[in-house]
């Protein structure tokens, strides 16, 4: 199965944070729920940490990478 896109991550973590802010989620779909939130946060958040990682980085003529730094 193939994984799920950063958006598709995202707004599964929109819709749980709906259905929890509605106050209509019985107590142990909400716990379970909110496991899942923090899951998919935690999977987001090391996604970002990586593309900035990458955005930092700079490739050089010959193919080696270096730091992004401004002058």
């Amino acid at each position: 199965m193939k994984e799920k896109s950063f958006e598709e991550k995202l707004n599964d973590l929109e819709k749980i944070v709906k259905d929890l802010e509605s106050g209509d989620t019985p107590l142990d779909e909400a716990i379970n729920k909110f496991n899942e939130a923090m899951t998919l946060s935690g999977q987001l958040n090391k996604t970002l940490e990586n593309a900035t990682e990458t955005i930092n980085k700079v490739i050089e003529k010959d193919g080696t990478k270096k730091d992004f730094q401004v002058e």
